[in-house]
């Protein structure tokens, strides 16, 4: 049905797609995987007529074929690129909320699409859409019909989304990391719906993913992109089971895995440099150990009965008559050297009992107690030195750094807030000295946050939480955006540093093969409530409630 050849795009001077060859054929799903900046997407924005300002096609061709008449789609007017989007080619892009009209109903926004593709209107169209968002599998479709999205949760916007881009009866779909920010549960459910939509429509359907475990969920086939190139393609089984190219060996290599735990997780860098290192794996005894001698300790921090609740409704006087509960009377102690994972889908209030532990949220109830102290009563003295000694790493790098700061002025910042270092010859080698922690070069700190990576982006935030010398940290979802490779190295150096300076972490995620590989026991939220608390390994061996079993249940490319 689709079929690319030796398609070459340049973005300005820059090569950055090179000789791609692709084919497509109806009721096939072929997944394109590889890391941020290889390609995947620039590919598919090329087949819509999407790409963005200084980019060009140098040379290629494709073509998309329907009852035996073939269309071009390289070099098209803008005229003819608009009868072929949305009737022939629809994509469904990575963030629901920004390609939705935050000012539109979500069934207005479908029955546009509707009424612009199949040239019907008014009753009519909205019959179709509102049948569209019930094939869409939402549990309540009239509802998330006159709703705005803000109003609908991830997957709910997601599935709205996909039935704005199946309103045109399109032969072939692009999904663009359509489930990278949504929990374990939410994910398998739209890829159970992409392959329900694929099997019953016959569309074909590209699925591009930095994800191994969903390209194994979704694809039939699978093309690996490195640098521009595809590197290796083939059923997904045998790509996924036996790869050939070392590229393709170090994605797989450097998800963290469900059995064992690994000391240090290899790199797509060190199967690319053809030196894969050894695997070797923490033993029973060493963990065994460890944890005899983490929870023999006192407890550095003590969660008693914390609680949130936010108001949700007032009456004419400004009283509280509806509230919504966040956290639900949560008890658990965190120990000196332990990392404790907490985990659950999206709203079960991980990130509110994160903000609780640090004193963010003033509506909390119950106790915090830090080396034996409330923080209720802590004064401005104790709370500043709690401050230092407890920090937090937000999930999005970019938007917890001033973007008018150089690096070394935002490291440099809470150093001058807490009379750290008083000179500016201490303060530039406290900077230098961090820098080297999250192994970036020195030079880093004359530059501006835009001028990194996602990685290098979240290596300097760490680097910032450094500053202080705390004690414990809170990382809040640290990884979730992050291609599996640099997931690793941020992981490792996590680990490194934990095992250095003798941190503490709350390791929040819904990435559970991550929890289970950074965590020494495993806390699981739902409802606001605290479900289970154990073992990393045993709660995923043995799991004792269902909510647990499920979440397990959903990881992506889990036998």
């Amino acid at each position: 049905m689709l079929r690319v050849s030796n398609l070459t795009v340049d973005i300005g001077p820059r090569r950055i797609v090179t000789n791609i060859a692709l084919s497509v054929a109806a009721g096939e799903t072929v997944g394109i995987v590889g890391e941020s900046g290889s390609g995947k997407s620039i590919t598919a924005l090329c087949l819509m007529g999407l790409l963005p300002n200084g980019a060009r096609v140098v040379s290629g061709t494709a073509t998309l074929t329907h009852n035996n008449e073939v269309t071009q789609l390289i070099g098209l007017t803008e005229k003819q690129l608009s009868t072929i989007r949305g009737k022939r080619i629809a994509m469904v892009f990575q963030e629901p909320m920004t390609s939705l009209n935050p000012a539109m109903r979500c069934g207005a926004q479908v029955t546009e699409a509707v009424t612009l593709h199949q040239k019907v209107t008014g009753k009519k169209a909205e019959a179709i859409a509102l049948n569209l968002l019930s094939e869409m599998q939402l549990p309540d479709p009239q509802k998330a019909f006159s709703s705005y999205p803000h109003q609908l949760s991830g997957g709910q916007k997601q599935r709205v989304m996909i039935a704005i881009a199946l309103a045109g009866n399109p032969q072939l779909l692009i999904a663009d990391e359509p489930t990278t920010a949504l929990d374990v549960t939410v994910q398998k459910g739209i890829l159970q719906l992409f392959n329900y939509l694929r099997d019953k429509h016959q569309m074909g359907i590209i699925f591009i993913s930095h994800d191994l475990g969903v390209i194994k969920e979704v694809a039939n086939r699978v093309a690996v992109m490195y640098r521009g190139d595809i590197v290796e393609t083939g059923s997904t089984q045998q790509v996924l089971s036996s790869p050939n190219h070392p590229y393709t060996q170090g994605l797989i290599a450097c998800k963290p895995p469900m059995e064992g735990r690994p000391l240090k997780l290899p790199t797509v860098a060190d199967f690319v440099a053809g030196t894969p290192p050894a695997s070797t794996l923490e033993s029973a005894e060493s963990r065994a150990q460890l944890h005899e001698s983490i929870y023999a300790q006192e407890p550095l921090l003590t969660v008693s009965n914390a609680g949130v609740k936010y108001v949700t409704k007032r009456n004419l006087f400004g009283r509280p008559v509806k509230h919504f509960t966040a956290v639900n009377s949560i008890s658990f102690q965190l120990f000196k050297g332990e990392t404790l994972g907490l985990v659950g889908e999206s709203g079960s209030g991980k990130t509110t009992l994160g903000r609780t532990l640090l004193k963010l949220i003033e509506e909390a109830t119950g106790e915090v107690c830090y080396n034996g102290h409330s923080i209720a009563k802590f004064g401005r003295a104790d709370m500043k030195s709690f401050r230092r000694q407890v920090q937090l790493i937000f999930q999005d790098p970019f938007s917890a750094l001033n973007p008018r700061l150089t690096v070394g002025q935002a490291l440099a910042e809470p150093l001058r807030v807490h009379g750290i270092c008083r000179s500016a010859a201490d303060i530039n080698q406290r900077v230098n000295e961090l820098l080297e922690l999250v192994a970036l070069p020195a030079e880093a700190q004359y530059r501006y946050p835009h001028e990194f990576s996602g990685g290098q982006r979240q290596r300097i935030v760490i680097a910032r939480a450094l500053a202080l010398n705390p004690k414990v940290i809170v990382c809040d979802e640290i990884v979730s955006a992050l291609d599996v490779s640099v997931q690793a190295q941020i992981l490792n150096l996590l680990n490194k540093l934990k095992a250095e300076l003798g941190l503490t972490y709350i390791f929040i995620s819904h990435d559970l093969s991550v929890v289970r590989y950074m965590s020494n026991r495993i806390l699981v939220m739902q409802h606001g409530n605290l479900v289970e608390l154990t073992d990393a390994d045993a709660l995923y061996t043995n799991p004792q409630t269902d909510y647990t079993k499920r979440l397990i249940g959903s990881i992506p490319g889990r036998e």
